[in-house]
């Protein structure tokens, strides 16, 4: 069985599916690899190592033509969904939730989907699979790290010739991998850190981790499945909403962290919030993408300046902005999934295993995803 590593088209996307690193494995499972030319150049990995590892560099035609597998980060775009045929397989984070109309498309093409963003999250021994948790570590460090350059001061206590700077207060909204990943870097570079998500137990994590967890009298458990807070109701969320907001106002620095699966990002910083923050605090929304953002004030890609002096930076793609480690991270989850599904050195796909079951979304011209068969209903799509 041939393995395609494809390069990436998206705009400022610098990740690649494999690294060569990873291919000993494949190999070992019987498996070739060949690698689209110019794939690693963005996480500044040449071809030749690829070569060197025991890939077959190869061309975008031929890769399409030769691969049975297709392993890519983000999902088929533009002139690339066409060059996929009946019978091929495409594995990466194809947002089917969010576009089930490119699922439909695959469907009807005879291409079978599988979406690492389907990973059942709760399940121990899919946790090597799991890049969604992967890319958020490396996304949550990167965030910190862009907060502090943003940040006018320093983050720790200094005490100079010259007098004292305070430390920072620093406060994580969402207690995910993202956020304990911030809480540990931010308290790292000798930061204040507070942090709170609308899950009780993730108290101790944080704390774990030196950050005070922020206890609101008017806190409702929102423990969610699969691993993720579920959303709040509008009564929930505004009855929650006014006591959060004054521990906003007393921060020097906000990270917000928390998305739910296929959805808008729940508003965790009002505008209300950011009126009252001091001129010289920074936010850095995570969550930020064409469906919203944790901040309300959010611009998705962009960084604003409020009228009252607070910095608002909502970057669209961390991860990619450190795309050696997330290649590496990644390529470990995506090979996991592979080989979970590979028997005697060709493809197995076992509807009774769990973890196939979840993240095959189309199979045999159909959508095989019961999720994304639900939101395809309304507009006529198979199931």
């Amino acid at each position: 069985m041939k393995v395609g590593v494809a390069r990436e088209s998206a705009a400022g996307e610098r990740r690649v599916a494999l690294v060569p690193e990873a291919l000993g494995k494949l190999q070992a499972a019987g498996l070739e690899v060949l690698v689209e030319a110019g794939a690693g150049a963005g996480a500044m990995i040449p071809d030749q190592a690829f070569a060197d590892a025991g890939a077959t560099v190869v061309s975008t035609d031929e890769l399409y033509a030769q691969s049975d597998v297709v392993l890519r980060v983000q999902k088929p775009a533009g002139p690339e969904v066409p060059r996929l045929r009946s019978g091929q397989v495409v594995i990466g984070l194809l947002s089917p939730l969010l576009d089930p109309a490119l699922m439909q498309t695959l469907a009807d093409a005879g291409v079978t989907a599988v979406s690492l963003d389907a990973i059942p999250r709760t399940l121990s021994r899919a946790q090597t699979m799991d890049a969604l948790s992967s890319q958020a570590n490396v996304g949550g460090y990167k965030a910190v790290l862009i907060a502090a350059n943003t940040y006018g001061r320093y983050f720790p206590l200094l005490t100079t010739a010259a007098g004292t700077a305070k430390p920072a207060n620093v406060l994580v909204l969402g207690i995910g991998v993202a956020g304990l990943q911030a809480i540990g870097t931010a308290k790292r570079l000798g930061a204040v850190v507070s942090a709170y998500d609308v899950r009780p137990e993730t108290a101790e994590q944080a704390e774990s981790l030196g950050a005070r967890f922020v206890k609101l009298k008017t806190a409702i458990d929102a423990t969610g499945t699969g691993g993720y807070a579920r959303a709040l109701t509008p009564e929930e969320q505004a009855a929650q909403q006014a006591e959060l907001n004054e521990v906003i106002a007393s921060q020097d620095v906000v990270i917000t962290t928390a998305q739910v699966p296929g959805r808008k990002p729940p508003v965790l910083v009002t505008a209300a919030a950011v009126a009252s923050m001091r001129s010289g605090s920074v936010i850095v929304d995570m969550a930020a993408s064409a469906l919203g953002g944790n901040c309300e004030l959010s611009e998705a890609g962009s960084t604003v300046v409020t009228e009252n002096g607070v910095t608002i930076v909502a970057p669209e793609n961390l991860p990619a902005s450190m795309p050696a480690s997330s290649s590496q991270f990644y390529a470990r989850n995506i090979s996991a999934l592979l080989l979970n599904m590979v028997k005697g050195g060709a493809l197995a796909l076992d509807f009774e295993e769990e973890v196939t079951r979840a993240t095959v979304i189309t199979h045999g011209g159909r959508v095989t995803s019961d999720a994304v068969a639900k939101l395809l209903a309304p507009a006529g799509g198979n199931a």
